[in-house]
């Protein structure tokens, strides 16, 4: 419309306006929500890779030691602590000592990781491997397992080298009973139960992953 020579343009409305926002802050919104939801993920991830990393070392260590020992391995032998022939031995008599059949459940109708002050106690006779100089490290000593507070690892005092707690990762051993076979009464394994459980961002329940390795040993 023209009027006295200039263009008369009609304003938005209210209503237009809101209707406005309201697409503005759907997409405002959900573009958040996805921005969110990839950052989630891509944390979630690395903190899979960190812990798969964290448990293949301890279950390269285990092999380590296991040939270790096979290596030095005489009838009746006692090694000395400080080599990993003695601290696979060392392991092996806590092993024997908890009379384990079998290993805890793990992630099975689990919404918390066992620790100090959880629903779900650490196993009996769990521990961790120093994977700096392949020591047995017992986890029943007073703060040395705690819940992961980001994602479970192995911690080390840089000054001495030595573990100085284990956040939501333990080993569960499980030996085989002697074989009633004469061919096999003097060889057996050990099942090493490597697990590893923390929260993660976005998730209703803990993460957990596990890894079993079995290694066999002369008797």
């Amino acid at each position: 419309m023209l009027t006295n020579g200039n263009f008369k343009s009609r304003g938005d409305t209210l209503i237009e306006v809101l209707f406005a926002i309201a697409i503005f802050s759907l997409v405002a919104v959900g573009g958040l929500a996805i921005m969110n939801q990839g950052t989630a993920t891509s944390q979630r991830a690395l903190e899979i890779t960190l812990v798969r990393n964290e448990i293949d070392a301890q279950a390269e260590t285990l092999r380590f030691m296991n040939s270790s020992y096979i290596a030095a391995y005489q009838f009746g032998g006692i090694y000395a602590s400080d080599t990993p022939a003695g601290q696979w031995q060392l392991m092996q008599s806590s092993v024997i000592s908890t009379g384990a059949t079998d290993a805890s459940d793990f992630g099975v109708d689990s919404t918390t990781c066992p620790g100090p002050g959880m629903p779900t106690p650490l196993p009996t006779g769990s521990f961790i491997l120093n994977t700096h100089n392949a020591t047995f490290v017992p986890l029943n000593i007073p703060n040395m397992f705690n819940l992961a507070q980001t994602f479970s690892q192995v911690r080390y005092d840089k000054s001495s080298g030595q573990v100085s707690s284990s956040d939501g990762i333990w080993i569960e051993a499980i030996r085989s009973a002697t074989s009633l076979d004469s061919n096999q009464e003097h060889a057996g394994y050990l099942d090493f139960h490597i697990r590893a459980c923390w929260d993660s961002p976005g998730q209703p329940i803990p993460v957990t992953i596990g890894t079993i390795v079995r290694l066999y040993e002369p008797r």
